[in-house]
């Protein structure tokens, strides 16, 4: 089984796709994307919830007038204004939800809502925000099955739930973006879910590489190794399906060498679980008919450098899994956390990167993820401990120089 085609017309290298994408605007001045944390409540009991949700919403939440200022600060980026995603906990406990999605629409925002797999999530509520102006929503899907989902979120009747209201969602005509959390239940399901994804329907699949935060400090931790070949795994479905990641920025240094393994007509030397699930693949039928005309190139963002987090209460964060704060949106504009707070300014130079991440050769357009540098060491420039590239060890280093410098510079 390969992974298919890395580019449109003239191969891998073809003019069509650059292999790894760089944001439009220089990442100093506008993040790509902001993430706000709408509230904490939410039903479910999720086993690796970053949020640590409760059932009751928190009163020091941000109202509604200050949810509008923090969309005015938003919009102060300048356009075209960076994605705005609603997120909680579950945001439909939120009774003004759909009103903040018109007020986000009538700035210029591209407003999407990531809403929890529970009984809020009926047409009523998609066709409301849908009217509202939202252009996407985003679904978590854990599992392949009922019985494999709805563990891992804690209540029985998740999965269905989120079927249902994913169907209903492309009905409405909202984009919709599936993610699925890399942890030691779900990495043997990978090809079974790929599957599902392709069979529903999907704008993007996400695979989310676990962070040690909230929760999720008390789930096993993967292997270097079974992360790898998890997104290496990904990297195939990107054949016929539309992958990214979350928190795993090695994905966009695996496209990179892929890229130049497949120019070279090479395969890359994986591991027993990428087997495993590759002969699971070839038994659903999973890279079948059809194939993607081009591939997606992953995004060059990550914390603080693209990515800016805005927390239920106002704490500004380079990202939801990197309990670090930069300051308050109450008392500080977002503008002037983004730009210039040490702590965003630090993370957007990779010179300062430590340990492996420091010495490797990809850090430019990779730089690990810089939450689980902090979540297991408690140091923001620390090495990714989930990546396992060894810096220097990759056999084309001429070809991939060139290829990165083709890339474009990531703007600082």
């Amino acid at each position: 089984m390969t992974g298919g085609a890395t580019g449109g017309p003239g191969g891998p290298y073809g003019n069509a796709r650059r292999i790894v994408r760089q944001p439009r605007h220089a990442v100093a001045e506008r993040p790509f994307i902001v993430i706000w944390e709408a509230t904490r409540a939410c039903p479910l009991a999720c086993l690796h919830c970053r949020a640590e949700a409760q059932t009751r919403r928190d009163p020091r939440e941000l109202d509604g007038t200050d949810a509008r200022r923090v969309m005015d600060q938003v919009a102060a980026f300048g356009r075209p204004a960076p994605l705005f995603v609603i997120t909680g906990g579950d945001p439909f406990q939120r009774a003004d939800l759909a009103e903040l999605v018109a007020y986000g629409t009538s700035l210029g925002l591209r407003v999407a809502v990531s809403p929890s797999g529970t009984p809020t999530l009926t047409r009523e509520n998609l066709v409301a925000v849908r009217d509202a102006g939202a252009v996407a929503l985003s679904l978590s899907l854990d599992g392949s099955t009922a019985g494999r989902h709805d563990a891992f979120r804690g209540v029985p009747g998740v999965y269905d739930w989120t079927l249902d209201g994913w169907r209903t969602a492309r009905e409405l005509g909202l984009k919709v973006q599936v993610n699925t959390t890399l942890t030691r239940r779900s990495l043997p399901d990978l090809a079974d879910i790929a599957a599902l994804v392709r069979r529903e329907g999907a704008m993007l699949w996400s695979g989310f590489v676990l962070v040690p935060t909230g929760r999720g400090e008390q789930l096993s931790a993967l292997s270097a190794e079974e992360v790898e070949d998890a997104l290496h795994f990904l990297y195939d479905c990107g054949s016929v399906l539309a992958t990214k990641t979350t928190e795993g920025h090695h994905f966009r240094r695996i496209a990179l060498q892929r890229a130049l393994l497949d120019r070279h007509g090479e395969r890359p030397a994986l591991g027993p679980l990428y087997g495993r699930l590759s002969a699971r693949a070839a038994e659903l039928g999973l890279f079948e008919g059809g194939r993607r005309a081009v591939r997606r190139p992953p995004m060059d963002v990550s914390s603080g450098r693209g990515f800016v987090f805005v927390s239920h209460t106002g704490e500004v964060h380079p990202s939801g899994f990197l309990p670090v704060s930069a300051g308050n949106v109450k008392n500080r504009p977002l503008t002037e956390v983004y730009r210039g707070s040490a702590l965003f300014t630090k993370l957007r130079d990779p010179a300062l990167l430590g340990g492996r991440c420091g010495a490797c050769e990809f850090r430019s357009v990779c730089g690990g993820s810089r939450s689980r540098a902090y979540g297991s060491t408690r140091d923001v420039l620390a090495e990714d401990p989930y990546c396992a590239y060894r810096p220097g060890s990759f056999p084309y280093q001429e070809e991939l120089a060139e290829s990165m410098s083709n890339q474009g510079t990531p703007r600082p």
